[in-house]
């Protein structure tokens, strides 16, 4: 019998903050790859090697966690005052899915920089020496992010010595300002509540702040749910019993938020909400082994992603984090010793991450001008993916 060869994709594999995924622009995907549907998926879906049964992403680029099974699709803006559009697609593991709903906060770090340097920006914003200041559409949430890239000798500056918890080598820092992550008509709290009782049948009831800012996000308090806000990996992730109480929790946090109608829903939207859980500043062992003393937080936080205990913090859930710390009441701010407070320093299973939000209320209503945070990015490979050709 003989087969077709294989079809070649221009490609680059990038590290954004504390995650990796594969970028493409939009122009050099497959036709049938560039408009949405089931093509663009399955194609995706190949070139991370889903879904995979083993778990281990072995026959594709995919790194069989979520922090590494990501995708993005960048083009020329098609919105006004912006330089790029980007296009997130969470990849599943395990299933032939891929999620289109939120943003990656952390792959933000490397839109800028893929974008110089493919030419999708007007070359007269882009300065030979200095930094760049990357307006970015992202279209997954309709929400504008500006990225500060370092320049030299026209060249984006990917090597530095800014450390990132969660990133094992130094590199070149990258601001990244999320601008009015909740626009004026959303409602950052869709329930209308700061905190709420969220009724989990067969589970119990629990304190909850539910945010929409960066991502849908359900903050819990981790004495509730048995935690102590210093757990890693291991201690969640090892216990399917718990993972299994994670997404009852998450789905039931999602039909309140009114991101779904029925429970059965939260099944077929695995990127949001995000559940996460915060506890007051206590010491604790990073997972490099960097010793982390109560004195260095402010709170610490952890949280899921695609089912999982992120080994990080998601770069969106940071948004969210410090958009709930800035307001008084919210079970964030409340771990963080409450009160205003513009930025706080929070403990993540790798470390630590200080991120800060500018809000205001008006007429009792929270509002969200801007988060910002520091990351870094740089390329670890550009050339060609290959897949094996689409049936047609």
């Amino acid at each position: 019998m003989t087969y077709k060869p294989q079809i070649r994709i221009p490609a680059t594999y990038m590290r954004g903050g504390t995650s990796k995924g594969v970028f493409f622009s939009l122009k050099d995907l497959p036709d049938a790859a560039q408009v949405p549907g089931d093509a663009r998926d399955n194609i995706l879906l190949r070139v991370n090697g889903s879904p995979d049964p083993y778990g281990k992403h072995t026959d594709g680029m995919g790194g069989a966690t979520s922090s590494t099974s990501k995708i993005v699709i960048l083009s020329e803006s098609s919105v006004a005052d912006h330089d790029v559009d980007y296009l997130f697609g969470q990849v599943a593991i395990d299933k032939p899915f891929v999620d289109w709903s939120g943003n990656c906060g952390n792959l933000t770090a490397a839109v800028g920089s893929f974008a110089i340097s493919n030419g999708l920006i007007d070359s007269s914003r882009v300065p030979e020496n200095g930094t760049a200041v990357v307006r970015i559409w992202q279209a997954n949430i309709k929400k504008t992010i500006i990225a500060h890239i370092p320049m030299t000798n026209g060249e984006v500056q990917e090597t530095g010595d800014f450390e990132l918890d969660g990133v094992t080598f130094p590199a070149a820092e990258v601001m990244v300002d999320f601008v009015q992550p909740v626009d004026g008509d959303e409602a950052m709290f869709p329930t209308g509540n700061i905190v709420d009782d969220l009724d989990v049948p067969g589970i119990g009831t629990f304190k909850a702040t539910m945010i929409s800012a960066g991502i849908p996000t359900i903050f819990l308090n981790a004495e509730d749910i048995g935690y102590t806000g210093t757990e890693l990996q291991d201690a969640i992730n090892s216990d399917p019993a718990a993972l299994e109480r994670f997404e009852t929790i998450r789905a039931y946090g999602a039909q309140k938020m009114g991101l779904i109608s029925d429970i059965e829903e939260a099944k077929a939207r695995q990127h949001t909400p995000k559940v996460a859980f915060v506890a007051q500043p206590s010491a604790y062992q990073a997972s490099s082994g960097k010793q982390i003393n109560d004195a260095d937080i402010d709170l610490s936080v952890r949280a899921l992603s695609m089912g999982k205990l992120h080994h990080a913090m998601m770069g969106t859930a940071a948004v969210a984090i410090g958009t709930a710390a800035a307001i008084p009441g919210t079970l964030v701010n409340l771990a963080a010793g409450g009160g205003d407070l513009a930025s706080v320093n929070f403990g993540h299973p790798s470390g630590t991450l200080r991120v800060g939000a500018e809000t205001e209320c008006n007429d009792g209503q929270w509002a969200v001008n801007k988060v910002s945070m520091s990351r870094s990015a740089r390329v670890l490979m550009e050339g060609k993916v290959r897949i094996p050709q689409p049936e047609e």
